[in-house]
């Protein structure tokens, strides 16, 4: 599956996030913002998980930093925050299918 884009809401600004589909582990993604990886999610049947953050194999890219500043919102990667994620990653998905 190829990496795909998400919008959505946060405190009160639209982000866009890139979503990495890891092709070895099903259901499972990397969040990507600002050239870093925000977090990492999964579905395990009922719910959106979030990885913690020790587990997610960084590859070619670091781990985001929330602290940074500059022209980018410091987006914390919280368990609503997955949710919500996980939810546009099944419009996304449920869009395909159409």
């Amino acid at each position: 599956m190829e990496p795909f884009n998400i919008k959505l809401e946060y405190h009160q600004k639209d982000v866009t996030l890139t979503i990495l589909p890891e092709p070895d582990q099903k259901a499972y993604y990397k969040v990507i913002y600002f050239g870093g990886i925000l977090g990492a999610l999964y579905f395990d049947r009922e719910d959106w998980v979030m990885v913690q953050p020790e587990d997610i194999p960084a590859g070619d890219l670091p781990l985001y930093d929330p602290d940074l500043k500059g022209e980018h919102l410091e987006l914390k990667f919280t368990e609503y925050l997955a949710e919500q994620i996980g939810h546009e990653i099944d419009l996304y998905h449920d869009q395909q299918m159409i």
